[in-house]
């Protein structure tokens, strides 16, 4: 049944994007296991956890790659390695969990369908992990038959005026690097306002119930606000975008009214910098992965024209 399964699908290739657990980063990082054993019983860690954690998870990625390889053609691919991979139209991607590494694959991709998988049920909760291992065989071969729905991403676009582009999947973050303010001129539906505050959000459907979520639940608590239409979020495939001003601070010369609103085709948000230095732009809560936006620089905020597809 296997090789029939592949013969059929010969034009089809499994992608299995995986992570490093984190008593891996610690090996890296100390050269031994009982090196970084030793670091973590000093502080009152308990070195076990990180061992049962990564034993799972490396057991999930074995029990993957065997459902995977009789199906079709096979790529084993960390994260670290997204950026600069070419994926193909005729790619079936796979991510053994977290959320967050399903959201940075995502990013990568352009409407290859991604199958999402929950490593560990106990330890993660898994909002964008649908399936667990005992349903990957089923899921793929559905996915193959094409009898598998794909619920759709909106993702969000920011294009500086020297022509750098960035795509997000959950939210954007245009501000200073550090704990400072910023000072930029935001304009959107025609109006334009000069600001102080400590960065602004943008965040897409798939990302509102995240950074978005705790600003909307912080100001409904500053204010005695007991329901607000955002407070759920919005749905993924929603072609729009929501932007949120952080802590904005009215003085003579910066305003706060151009403080929240949705951001669609016929409403983009357009951000001018008035920093000297340290002003960035970065998506996903990836701060390493910026690009600069100073003085002189311009970044206007779309929807994107490509979505995600979150197998389902």
């Amino acid at each position: 049944m296997s090789s029939l399964i592949r013969e059929t699908h010969s034009d089809k290739r499994f992608i299995l994007v995986s992570r490093k657990t984190r008593l891996q980063e610690l090996v890296e990082k100390f050269n031994t296991w009982p090196q970084a054993k030793f670091y973590l019983e000093h502080n009152n860690i308990d070195a076990m956890d990180y061992l049962v954690e990564h034993d799972t998870y490396k057991s999930c990625l074995q029990q993957a790659e065997r459902i995977l390889k009789p199906l079709a053609r096979f790529q084993a691919l960390d994260r670290d390695f997204l950026p600069n991979y070419q994926f193909s139209t005729q790619d079936v991607v796979v991510v053994i969990g977290q959320d967050g590494l399903v959201a940075n694959t995502l990013k990568y991709l352009n409407g290859q369908a991604l199958i999402a998988i929950n490593p560990d049920p106990q330890r993660f909760d898994g909002k964008l992990l649908p399936f667990e291992m005992a349903d990957l065989l089923n899921v793929v071969k559905d996915t193959l038959a094409q009898k598998r729905q794909q619920k759709l991403i909106t993702f969000a676009k920011a294009q500086t005026n020297d022509g750098q582009t960035m795509l997000a999947v959950n939210d954007i973050f245009v501000g200073p690097k550090s704990h400072t303010s910023a000072r930029y001129k935001l304009i959107w539906q025609g109006e334009e306002e000069l600001q102080s505050s400590s960065g602004v959000i943008i965040s897409t459907g798939f990302g509102s119930s995240g950074w978005l979520q705790s600003i909307i639940t912080g100001a409904m608590s500053v204010s005695g606000q007991k329901h607000n239409q955002l407070a759920a979020g919005f749905n993924w495939q929603d072609k729009r975008l929501q932007f949120s001003v952080r802590e904005p601070f009215p003085s003579q010369s910066t305003g706060t009214t151009l403080t929240f609103g949705k951001i669609d085709e016929k409403s983009p948000l357009v951000i001018e910098s008035a920093m000297p230095e340290n002003g960035v732009i970065f998506s996903d809560g990836i701060e390493a992965d910026y690009l600069n936006f100073n003085s002189g620089s311009t970044v206007t905020i779309t929807v994107a024209d490509i979505q995600g597809a979150l197998v389902i």
